[in-house]
Protein backbone atom coordinates (compact mmCIF):
# COMPACT_ATOMS: atom_id res chain seq x y z
CA UNK A 1 0.00 0.00 0.00
CA UNK A 2 1.52 3.46 -0.89
CA UNK A 3 1.23 6.16 1.99
CA UNK A 4 -0.62 9.13 0.92
CA UNK A 5 1.64 12.47 0.45
CA UNK A 6 0.88 15.17 3.15
CA UNK A 7 0.72 18.42 2.15
CA UNK A 8 1.81 20.66 4.54
CA UNK A 9 0.82 24.47 4.84
CA UNK A 10 2.90 26.98 3.78
CA UNK A 11 5.38 29.22 5.38
CA UNK A 12 2.92 32.20 4.67
CA UNK A 13 0.33 30.36 6.08
CA UNK A 14 1.86 28.70 9.35
CA UNK A 15 3.62 32.46 9.79
CA UNK A 16 0.32 34.00 10.50
CA UNK A 17 -0.08 31.82 13.44
CA UNK A 18 1.36 33.09 17.42
CA UNK A 19 5.41 32.59 17.32
CA UNK A 20 6.64 30.67 20.22
CA UNK A 21 10.31 30.12 21.07
CA UNK A 22 11.70 32.61 18.63
CA UNK A 23 15.38 32.13 18.55
CA UNK A 24 18.58 31.73 16.29
CA UNK A 25 20.00 27.68 16.36
CA UNK A 26 22.13 28.08 18.84
CA UNK A 27 25.93 26.37 17.56
CA UNK A 28 25.42 23.63 21.03
CA UNK A 29 22.32 22.27 19.18
CA UNK A 30 24.95 21.74 16.12
CA UNK A 31 25.40 18.00 15.30
CA UNK A 32 28.42 16.62 13.50
CA UNK A 33 26.74 17.48 10.22
CA UNK A 34 26.71 21.00 10.88
CA UNK A 35 22.64 21.45 10.98
CA UNK A 36 20.32 21.48 14.10
CA UNK A 37 20.48 17.79 15.92
CA UNK A 38 17.54 16.04 15.62
CA UNK A 39 17.17 15.48 19.72
CA UNK A 40 16.24 19.52 19.57
CA UNK A 41 13.67 19.58 17.28
CA UNK A 42 10.97 17.45 19.29
CA UNK A 43 12.18 18.98 22.55
CA UNK A 44 11.60 22.66 20.55
CA UNK A 45 8.38 22.15 19.49
CA UNK A 46 7.62 20.62 22.53
CA UNK A 47 8.49 23.75 24.60
CA UNK A 48 6.49 25.85 21.78
CA UNK A 49 3.61 23.41 22.35
CA UNK A 50 3.99 24.16 26.34
CA UNK A 51 3.81 27.97 26.24
CA UNK A 52 1.14 27.93 23.67
CA UNK A 53 -1.14 26.38 26.42
CA UNK A 54 -0.38 29.07 28.69
CA UNK A 55 -3.16 31.35 27.76
CA UNK A 56 -5.49 28.60 28.16
CA UNK A 57 -4.72 28.38 31.88
CA UNK A 58 -2.28 25.92 31.93
CA UNK A 59 0.97 27.60 33.27
CA UNK A 60 4.25 26.52 32.25
CA UNK A 61 4.97 25.67 36.32
CA UNK A 62 1.45 23.68 36.42
CA UNK A 63 3.02 20.39 37.67
CA UNK A 64 4.45 22.64 40.70
CA UNK A 65 2.17 25.12 41.35
CA UNK A 66 -1.38 23.03 40.81
CA UNK A 67 -0.36 19.44 40.47
CA UNK A 68 -1.15 18.67 36.97
CA UNK A 69 0.66 18.25 33.92
CA UNK A 70 0.48 17.42 30.14
CA UNK A 71 2.34 14.03 29.35
CA UNK A 72 3.31 13.34 25.96
CA UNK A 73 1.86 10.08 24.96
CA UNK A 74 2.30 9.73 20.48
CA UNK A 75 4.52 11.86 18.27
CA UNK A 76 5.12 11.83 14.54
CA UNK A 77 7.80 13.96 12.97
CA UNK A 78 8.24 14.75 9.56
CA UNK A 79 11.85 16.99 9.22
CA UNK A 80 11.62 18.66 5.92
CA UNK A 81 14.61 21.03 5.72
CA UNK A 82 17.62 21.43 7.92
CA UNK A 83 18.29 24.18 10.41
CA UNK A 84 21.90 25.65 10.93
CA UNK A 85 23.16 27.32 13.59
CA UNK A 86 22.19 30.79 13.44
CA UNK A 87 19.14 30.57 11.14
CA UNK A 88 16.03 32.32 13.07
CA UNK A 89 13.97 29.44 14.02
CA UNK A 90 9.87 29.54 15.77
CA UNK A 91 7.63 27.18 16.65
CA UNK A 92 3.78 27.70 15.75
CA UNK A 93 0.96 25.43 17.44
CA UNK A 94 -2.50 24.31 16.27
CA UNK A 95 -4.59 22.31 18.62
CA UNK A 96 -7.00 20.15 16.01
CA UNK A 97 -9.40 18.14 18.68
CA UNK A 98 -9.85 17.07 22.07
CA UNK A 99 -11.10 13.91 24.08
CA UNK A 100 -11.58 14.01 27.81
CA UNK A 101 -8.24 13.09 28.54
CA UNK A 102 -6.08 13.76 25.85
CA UNK A 103 -5.73 16.34 22.96
CA UNK A 104 -4.27 16.08 19.41
CA UNK A 105 -1.74 19.32 18.37
CA UNK A 106 0.59 20.17 15.39
CA UNK A 107 3.28 21.94 15.89
CA UNK A 108 6.16 23.26 13.01
CA UNK A 109 9.17 24.76 13.15
CA UNK A 110 9.98 27.39 10.82
CA UNK A 111 13.13 28.50 9.15
CA UNK A 112 12.38 32.32 9.92
CA UNK A 113 15.59 32.93 8.03
CA UNK A 114 14.77 31.47 4.31
CA UNK A 115 11.11 31.21 4.78
CA UNK A 116 9.96 27.59 4.69
CA UNK A 117 8.73 25.05 6.86
CA UNK A 118 11.64 22.90 8.41
CA UNK A 119 9.65 20.78 11.18
CA UNK A 120 6.40 19.23 11.77
CA UNK A 121 5.33 17.26 15.21
CA UNK A 122 1.80 15.65 15.38
CA UNK A 123 1.42 15.08 19.28
CA UNK A 124 -1.14 13.31 21.21
CA UNK A 125 -0.84 14.56 25.00
CA UNK A 126 -2.35 13.99 28.03
CA UNK A 127 -3.91 15.82 31.22
CA UNK A 128 -2.47 13.87 34.16
CA UNK A 129 -3.15 14.63 37.95
CA UNK A 130 0.19 13.90 39.73
CA UNK A 131 -0.88 12.88 42.94
CA UNK A 132 -1.83 9.69 41.09
CA UNK A 133 0.31 10.22 38.35
CA UNK A 134 -2.61 8.84 35.70
CA UNK A 135 -4.33 10.32 33.06
CA UNK A 136 -7.84 12.73 34.26
CA UNK A 137 -10.31 14.66 33.07
CA UNK A 138 -9.79 17.98 32.03
CA UNK A 139 -10.59 20.36 34.04
CA UNK A 140 -13.56 21.92 33.24
CA UNK A 141 -12.75 25.42 32.62
CA UNK A 142 -9.37 24.07 30.62
CA UNK A 143 -11.73 22.07 28.87
CA UNK A 144 -13.55 24.77 27.94
CA UNK A 145 -10.48 26.88 26.87
CA UNK A 146 -9.23 23.93 25.09
CA UNK A 147 -12.16 23.89 22.97
CA UNK A 148 -12.75 27.43 22.30
CA UNK A 149 -8.97 27.35 20.79
CA UNK A 150 -9.63 24.22 18.20
CA UNK A 151 -13.09 25.63 17.48
CA UNK A 152 -11.25 29.22 16.26
CA UNK A 153 -8.26 26.99 14.75
CA UNK A 154 -10.64 24.98 13.03
CA UNK A 155 -11.78 28.63 10.64
CA UNK A 156 -7.93 28.24 9.86
CA UNK A 157 -7.93 29.50 6.30
CA UNK A 158 -5.68 26.07 5.59
CA UNK A 159 -6.76 22.34 6.62
CA UNK A 160 -5.32 20.32 9.39
CA UNK A 161 -3.30 18.52 7.93
CA UNK A 162 -2.64 15.22 9.70
CA UNK A 163 -0.25 12.51 9.16
CA UNK A 164 -3.31 9.64 9.88
CA UNK A 165 -1.39 7.85 12.40
CA UNK A 166 -2.37 9.48 15.73
CA UNK A 167 -5.99 9.96 16.74
CA UNK A 168 -7.42 10.45 19.91
CA UNK A 169 -9.07 7.51 21.68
Amino acid sequence: MVSPVIEHPSYEQLAALPAFLEQPVPMPFEDINGHLNVRHYVGLCSEGLKESLVDLGIPLQWPLTEGHACFAAEHHCVYLRELRTGDVMSTRVRLLGRSERAVHATAWILDDTHQEVAFVMEEIFLHVDLSTRKTAPWPTDLAANIDRRIAEQAELPFPAYTSGALALR
